[in-house]
């Protein structure tokens, strides 16, 4: 069974991921029924033009975030976040009173003031539900984690959006929405009993209660880090383009689908189904790690399957709009928009849960609360924009398929510049795109390489692709020490240059070279970091293990730090080797997704590592598998 379900079954997964769904199921049931009520109903309680009541709702419930995100994040460093997600509960619990006495009283008042208390309730929770999950979950779970997380809370969108949407409709439906809602509310106070301890991180931090200082030191905070920073603005990204896309579902459906309200949970099912469809595939196609080369992929399904709907949208109303469902499905080039709309959520997932993971992970525990916060009010704010900025092309004359269009070429020109910012997105995408299609990769002993601090990495050389496959193996970036040929081969001299490998000569062949990789070797290990060697100083011509070159114990000398063996079994006589000649000039001996195996042994302290015997311990990993 995949891990990620696994976790339904642990007491430190299961209680938290029930109380969150429930309460993301119970904010959209409010919002939606009260929306719905407001549209129909209005007249009898106000009189407000429904569509302006319906875009005060949204704003009520999303000024929350930018006054109360940075409080929310310091709370959550402060104290225990368990007992956080209880007191939450207990606060949604009274909510929901009070919209039950908001309906009793016919009062928008009361019921506006209900739902700013629940955006309330979701800007206290969201610092505690992201920054819970790497305390509660080991590494390799973490993407399995915010999978089950993010699939788990589009399914609860999509569930409350509808039953908010029938309890709306049914007679005396305040009483049934207000009654739902708090049975929800003490449903999820009762499996928020059940998380685990959580303790705070920074239990003496002195809250400061300025909420404009606060939100400007939080984004501080995440601009220490760059890639996580950059994560951030990502996520706020795609919040921005999902939310472009959800807001345009009604009136698609009605003015270029010709369909009724049914067509606009149609639309909002299938966008939901292949975002948790998406988000699942994660932990598979990540191999249970943190893998960023993921965003690429997602971003570059987030940009074709957006234009493929823009192309694939009717060009002309049907005449006898609105239409059942059935007429909307029995129209040609439907089944193309909704599966357009299905990859796109697929591929949202893809992008959006590696960049979760890498925002907890990255983040210093001490001010991951307060980083996230920071991330959910660059969330609010870029939804916001973009709600805006869609409001103002549509007014212009763009139609909706051309503002789906606009969106994508934008996420294309986004992508692009973040790439270029951090390039280690792409260069995670490069080496497990090589090892998805090309080979079938079987890890075992990568918990023998460090997570921190310096250390050197030996393995058997066998083909140009040998440090590509160790990097896509290993989490932490390795510098690795490669021939000057190597590094310059056409396409792949992309990866190494800006992965900063270090090349090197021979020295008869080029001496300042040669000196001038050791002393950036030294530089690297000074700094903490991986460094990457292949002692055999060459690619085996024939699949045997080469003797070692003495420039390891060079590096010892001067950097005392830790060894860890390496071995590449199955790489022989596969189309990146030598054997029968060079690579690519001979026919493919080993074929597509043939298994490759790396393996780890135990790490050596400084002052036990020979020459003979790292040589010899490499041989003993690699087997008789070349």
């Amino acid at each position: 069974m995949s891990s990620q379900f696994h976790l339904l079954r642990e007491r430190r997964f299961r209680p938290f991921f029930l109380t969150q769904f429930l309460g993301a199921f119970n904010d959209n049931l409010f919002k939606n029924a009260l929306v719905v009520l407001l549209t129909f109903k209005a007249a009898s309680w106000t009189t407000i033009a429904p569509e302006l009541l319906a875009n005060l709702a949204a704003g009520i419930f999303i000024l929350p975030f930018f006054l109360f995100s940075a409080s929310a994040g310091q709370l959550a460093d402060k104290y225990d976040k368990a007992r956080l997600t209880r007191l939450v509960k207990v606060l949604e619990i009274a909510i929901m009173a009070i919209a039950l006495a908001g309906f009793l009283l016919h009062s928008l008042t009361v019921l506006f003031a209900a739902l700013f208390l629940l955006g309330c309730h979701s800007t206290l929770f969201g610092p505690v539900k992201y920054a819970l999950l790497p305390q509660h979950l080991h590494e390799n779970e973490l993407i399995g984690g915010n999978a089950m997380v993010e699939a788990g809370t589009f399914v609860a969108i999509l569930l409350g959006t509808l039953v908010g949407g029938l309890l709306a409709g049914a007679e005396n439906g305040e009483l049934w929405i207000a009654g739902g809602g708090i049975a929800v509310a003490v449903t999820g106070y009762l499996t928020s009993r059940g998380v685990p301890p959580a303790p705070a991180p920074e239990p003496g931090l002195t809250v400061n209660p300025n909420p404009l200082t606060e939100t400007w030191r939080n984004i501080g905070f995440a601009r220490e880090n760059r890639p996580v920073f950059l994560a951030i603005m990502g996520i706020s990204w795609f919040w921005l383009y999902g939310a472009l896309f959800l807001a345009q579902f009604p009136a698609y459906a009605k003015d270029v689908l010709g369909g009724g309200e049914g067509t606009v949970t149609l639309l909002l099912a299938t966008f939901t189904i292949g975002i948790g469809i998406g988000s699942l595939l994660c932990e598979k196609l990540s191999g249970g790690h943190v893998e960023i080369g993921l965003v690429p992929l997602g971003s570059i399904g987030l940009t074709l399957f957006g234009m493929d709907i823009a192309f694939a949208s009717p060009s002309v109303l049907p005449a006898d709009a609105p239409l059942s469902i059935a007429q909307v499905l029995a129209q040609p080039g439907i089944f193309r928009v909704l599966l357009a709309l299905s990859m796109l959520g697929v591929f949202g997932g893809f992008f959006i849960v590696p960049l979760y993971a890498m925002m907890q992970s990255r983040s210093a525990a001490g001010q991951r609360a307060r980083i996230i916060a920071a991330n959910n009010i660059l969330n609010a704010l870029f939804m916001v924009s973009g709600a805006l900025a869609a409001g103002g092309l549509l007014g212009a004359g763009l139609t909706i398929p051309m503002l789906f269009g606009v969106a994508a070429t934008m996420n294309a020109v986004v992508a692009l510049y973040i790439y270029r910012l951090v390039p280690e997105f792409l260069l995670r995408f490069i080496v497990w795109l090589l090892i998805h299609t090309v080979y079938r990769l079987r890890t075992e002993g990568l918990e023998h390489i460090p997570e921190n601090g310096p250390a050197v990495i030996v393995c058997n050389h066998v083909s140009f692709v040998d440090a590509l496959v160790i990097a896509a193996a290993c989490r932490r970036p390795i510098r690795f020490v490669m021939d000057h040929r190597i590094f310059r081969w056409p396409v792949l001299s992309f990866v190494f240059r800006h992965s900063r490998a270090i090349p090197i000569a021979p020295a008869k062949e080029d001496p300042a070279m040669m000196e001038a990789a050791f002393v950036e070797v030294s530089k690297a290990l000074a700094a903490g970091e991986l460094v990457g060697l292949f002692p055999e100083g060459k690619i085996t011509a024939d699949g045997e293990l080469c003797p070692f070159r003495p420039g390891i114990t060079r590096i010892l000398d001067a950097n005392p730090v830790p060894v860890v063996p390496l071995a590449l079994r199955g790489l022989w006589g596969s189309m990146f080797s030598r054997k029968d000649g060079p690579a690519l000039s001979r026919p493919l001996r080993r074929g597509l997704f043939s298994r490759i195996e790396l393996i780890a042994g135990p790490a050596w302290p400084p002052e036990t590592v020979s020459i003979p015997g790292l040589q010899l311990q490499v041989a003993e990993l690699r087997g008789d598998k070349k």
